[in-house]
């Protein structure tokens, strides 16, 4: 899924175009024992709390794609009988009315979520009567032939709330609060099927994660049976690996930022797309000659990866750099510099000393003060 497909699926939970049909719930303690269960329509729910869910729903298909949006596929086998799939695929067309399947749903969650204190499973079925599109974008409502059933599950932590001393209007007092159990945002959920092309497609998974750097394979693996991405962090580090690995000791500061240049430009191309910007093994070379890398080092990379047995792992640009700032550490001196005005450092030899000199344009401010500059 990508950006404009999320969007048209969070659009829906709101009072006027909400279509989720059926809401389930799961209160499991620290011990990983159920303490109670919620099961009714979702429209049956006061507005208020209503409105809580909603923010939750959202939450769950919010972030960045590709590192808290995750989209998987499953592999066929799980799409057998007795498969992942093939089990929430039962789940969703049987919209949450059939109790043995949630229990099932809600034991397997529980065995393989690892989380150590109390949380709150949600689980909803929903049905959108998906819209035609006129040529201009505009939504036809009379034109629909695509109805996108779906679960949306969030993971919520259970917390207590915090001690403290309150006034009580009523009483016109300072009191003691009472502490509560606060159910808070979503640290995983999922999206099952995804919605593709503006329909569904029951081959995916769109999985959220909180925290990008803590996917919990295990829970990937015992829930959907998915071949999982490296984490954003992971991405970084394997392309910085292989820049380092391809360049030796030919990876100078020019090379390494005409590399970082390029990649800028490709992200200020693709910054309109609703779709993540992506390089594969072949799009890093291609990345590489652009930025000037010498042929030699190009077969280097060849000899490296075209021989390594591991699957190609696509890599999200948005993981590997930062369209905002350009970093230079030294072990005693951090820069950072706007993508954009990279030409304003280079590297030198001042009196024998290799130095990254800055070219000074306009005011210079040390700890906030404003300070001249001698020229020559």
């Amino acid at each position: 899924m990508n950006k404009k497909e999320i969007s048209e699926i969070k659009k829906q939970f709101t009072p006027e175009r909400c279509t989720v049909t059926r809401i389930c719930g799961c209160y499991v303690d620290y011990e990983k024992n159920i303490k109670t269960e919620l099961k009714e329509a979702f429209l049956s729910l006061p507005e208020e709390e209503a409105f809580k869910y909603f923010a939750i729903f959202k939450k769950t298909l919010s972030g960045t794609i590709g590192k808290n949006l995750l989209n998987m596929d499953f592999p066929l086998e799980q799409e057998r009988e007795g498969g992942r799939q093939e089990f929430l695929l039962k789940l969703r067309d049987s919209r949450l009315k059939d109790d043995q399947l949630i229990s099932e749903f809600y034991s397997r969650m529980i065995e393989a979520y690892d989380f150590p204190e109390n949380y709150y499973i949600i689980l909803v079925h929903a049905a959108y009567d998906v819209p035609g599109r006129a040529k201009d974008g505009a939504e036809l409502f009379d034109a629909s032939d695509e109805v996108y059933e779906y679960l949306l599950c969030s993971i919520c932590p259970v917390h207590l709330s915090q001690p403290g001393l309150h006034y009580n209007p009523e009483t016109n007092t300072i009191e003691t609060i009472i502490q509560d159990w606060i159910v808070d945002m979503p640290a995983k959920g999922f999206l099952f099927p995804v919605f593709n092309d503006r329909c569904t497609d029951i081959h995916s998974v769109l999985y959220y994660t909180k925290n990008p750097e803590q996917l919990q394979e295990d829970f990937i693996d015992s829930m959907f049976g998915c071949a999982y991405p490296l984490t954003a962090k992971n991405q970084k580090e394997t392309f910085n690996t292989i820049i380092s690995s391809t360049l030796g000791e030919d990876c100078d500061y020019e090379t390494v930022k005409n590399i970082h240049d390029t990649l800028n430009g490709l992200m200020e191309e693709a910054k309109d797309s609703p779709d993540p910007l992506i390089l594969s093994r072949p799009d890093v070379k291609r990345l590489m000659e652009a930025s000037g890398v010498p042929d030699e080092k190009l077969e280097h990379f060849e000899n490296t990866y075209e021989s390594d047995d591991e699957p190609d792992t696509p890599l999200v640009v948005s993981n590997i750099i930062s369209a905002r700032t350009f970093s230079i550490k030294t072990p005693d001196v951090s820069i950072s510099v706007s993508p954009e005005r990279t030409d304003l450092i280079e590297t030198m030899v001042v009196n024998g000393r290799k130095c990254l000199v800055i070219a000074i344009e306009d005011g210079v401010e040390v700890n906030g003060v404003p300070v001249q500059v001698p020229g020559e």
